[in-house]
This record gives structure tokens, sequence and C-alpha cells, in this order.
């Protein structure tokens, strides 16, 4: 990305493209108290002028996948990453059973797109880089043209990295826990009821204990995502799982998850 046009976004906002992302309609009578047992967040809070982010987890926690839910029309709308299509699909068609509940999946039909930024205007409001904006759905055969810049996939991605938002499946995998990748405040509600993990997820709030991590620093090394992390005694204790050249600083902008309770990353990297 370059310095101009990162100073510019931040400024005066930006659109991007979502459209890949995978899309499922939730309809019947028992669709939001069904999803309130599959998500980490209160669904109830969904509506059509505010979208909500929640994770969907296993049995022992952690994170299966994680999603945008809105309502509108008589039913819940949400989108994930391409990648969770068919196994996330297949998670919550599982559970199912004697709900009235139906789970459609519209990736096909549907266009997504995100405008953050001053000039966003009104809309569905939506937090998926760190920043303000709307969520704009519309039919796939239907033109879009947005009245701000349009990002590249790889610009979307530095910007992600340097908000210090975690994604599936750099950061959020079947090997993590909401907490781990500091989701507690955006996509957790512990007061809503139970739901899948919920028992395991609320023992680790009232403990405070985690195996590990996420942070966030810059460094002057060249370093690749998957690469480990060491503290000064050579001992490992995390992985990078993300990385972007900042366009200001010229340094390299890293997510990683670092062992609870070891040295700051940015000690043993600067």
């Amino acid at each position: 990305m370059q310095a101009e046009t990162y100073q510019n976004l931040l400024a005066h906002g930006a659109a991007v493209n979502l459209s890949t992302r995978a899309k499922w309609k939730l309809a019947g009578g028992d669709r939001v108290r069904y999803l309130n047992g599959q998500v980490t967040n209160d669904v109830r809070r969904a509506n059509d002028r505010h979208t909500i982010y929640a994770c969907v987890t296993d049995v022992k926690g952690r994170i299966a996948g994680d999603v945008m839910i809105h309502a509108r029309e008589g039913s819940l709308w949400l989108d994930a990453e391409a990648d969770l299509r068919e196994t996330l699909g297949m998670r919550l068609e599982k559970y199912i059973v004697a709900d009235d509940a139906e789970l459609t999946d519209v990736t096909d039909d549907w266009q997504l797109w995100h405008v953050f930024g001053p000039q966003a205007g009104d809309g569905l409001q939506s937090l998926r880089f760190g920043l303000p904006g709307i969520d704009v759905w519309i039919p796939a055969g239907e033109s879009f043209q947005p009245s701000l810049p349009v990002l590249s996939l790889e610009e979307v991605e530095t910007l992600r990295i340097l908000q210090k938002v975690p994604r599936w499946p750099n950061e959020l995998g079947g090997d993590t826990f909401p907490p781990e990748a500091g989701l507690e405040e955006r996509a957790m509600d512990f007061a809503k009821g139970c739901y899948i993990g919920q028992e395991i997820l609320s023992r680790i709030k009232t403990t405070g204990k985690m195996p590990r991590q996420l942070q966030a620093w810059e460094t002057d090394h060249k370093i690749a995502v998957g690469s480990p992390l060491h503290d000064s005694g050579g001992r490992e204790i995390g992985v990078v799982t993300s990385t972007a050249r900042h366009p200001l600083t010229g340094k390299l902008a890293v997510l990683g998850f670092v062992k609870s309770g070891a040295a700051p990353a940015v000690e043993f990297l600067a």
C-alpha cells in the first residue's frame, strides 16, 4: 500500500468488495434462538441497522469460524471467509434438528460491499477493519458504483494487519480460543445464555488464564509468516501469523501469538 493511499483512506474512507465471502440466509421462527445457541455473541442485538460479530466455537471452546450477522426481512443474514463456506455451513446445519430454522447458502446470489469513512453515510452499520462503516448487500446481477476509491485485496489485507484485526485462518482457527485473539469485547457476550463451548470460555473469563495471546508490533527485521518467536534465552514462545509493510514508517507490522507470561514480542524482535 502506498503512503498516500493509506493517508487518504484514513481521512476520507474507501470501499471494499467482499463479494467472495460465504453468505447464508437463516429463516424460520426459531432462527434467533437456534443461532444464539451456536455463536458467542447475542444474536438478539442484530437488526437491519446493525451488524454484530461472533465466533462459532466447538465443544472445547475453540474457533470453528467467525461470522458477521444482521437481521432483515424476517431472516438472519450471515457472512464469513470464503474458505469457511463448506465447513461452517455444515457445522451450522448439523445442529438444526427439531428447530424451525432453515439455512440457505446464498453466496452466489448476493454481492457484499463494505464502505467506511466519513462519507460512508447511513446504512447497515458494521465494524470490519477496526473502523466504523456500512455493509451493502446487492443482488448479484445489479451494478454498484461506490463514490470512494476501491481497495485492492492486498491493500485490504495491509489495512487489516495495521488495524490489528485477527482473520481466519491466520489468527483464528481450530486451535484458538476467542479471548486469545482479543475478541472478548467485540465478539462475546457472557450474559446471553448457553451456546456450544460456552462453559469452557466462561471458565477462561473467570480465571483469566489463557495459553497465549495475540500481539501486534513493528520491527525492522525481515520475518515471515509461520516463523517461530524466541525470547532472549532462545526459548520458543510464539509464532508469527501475519505481516505487512507499514506505508508510513516503512517497518514491518506483525501479528503473532505469544505464550502468556512471556516477554512482549517487540522486545526480542526489534
